[in-house]
């Protein structure tokens, strides 16, 4: 009788034991997928952002007659214009930014755009430390500034990584200081060019005079000079 109640004790324990590893599972899953909708949620793009999701938004909303401008992957002011013109006409907030609900409106994920455009980000500020750490921090911006310039531009890839390694376009990719970690002041000038500041005012080259030996951008008209860098049309 005594190793009958042991065992019955035993069991009960166990169904206990897997009771709880049950309900401590549940509430894993429960947690994770809350985690999941609220980084989906978080996931926004707007003015500064760029990548093949935004040449998709802009294509959309050009098809439906919101959009008149280039489809260049670069959510600028006219891009801006268009989503809340598209929000106002759709019941949905009129703020410019897409964002859960936008993006479902216009029948786009946002799940790969998160990633693409932190990586973005990150591989700019590669190229200001690499090119511009120890310059003005208005310089930092104005370097990068020149490569978003470049990706609106027909003359160059359109993409950051395609104008960043375009063959011969930037010494920093050729001698490797590309790989170098980037400090968070670069990557603060990456951000505010992202979001539309310009230094430059559209230019598409920048040198330095003490050490460039290029004779052909030598030859272009100067547009303005930040720190140790001239920038050029």
């Amino acid at each position: 009788m005594q190793k009958r109640k042991q065992i019955e004790k035993t069991v009960q324990i166990a169904l206990c034991v897997m009771l709880l590893v049950c309900i401590t599972a549940g509430i894993l899953v429960l947690y994770t997928d809350l985690l999941k909708k609220d980084e989906a949620e978080a996931v926004v793009l707007k003015q500064g952002s760029t990548g093949q999701t935004i040449k998709t938004i802009q294509s959309r909303l050009k098809q439906w007659g919101y959009y008149t401008g280039g489809v260049d992957g670069i959510f600028g002011p006219k891009t801006a214009a268009a989503v809340r013109y598209f929000q106002s006409r759709n019941g949905l907030v009129v703020d410019g930014i897409v964002g859960a609900k936008t993006a479902a409106a216009l029948g786009i994920s946002l799940a790969a755009s998160s990633t693409s455009y932190s990586n973005d980000i990150h591989l700019l500020a590669r190229c200001i430390y690499a090119e511009a750490r120890g310059e003005p921090y208005v310089g930092q911006v104005a370097i990068a500034a020149v490569v978003l310039n470049r990706v609106k531009s027909p003359s160059f890839p359109n993409t950051i990584s395609g104008v960043i390694y375009q063959p011969l376009a930037f010494t920093a990719v050729a001698d490797g200081q590309i790989n170098l970690s980037p400090d968070n002041t670069a990557i603060r000038a990456a951000n505010d060019a992202m979001n539309g500041w310009d230094p430059t005012y559209g230019c598409l080259f920048y040198y330095n005079p003490a050490t460039a030996t290029n004779a052909w951008i030598r030859q272009k008209a100067i547009h303005l000079t930040i720190g140790r860098h001239v920038f050029c049309v």
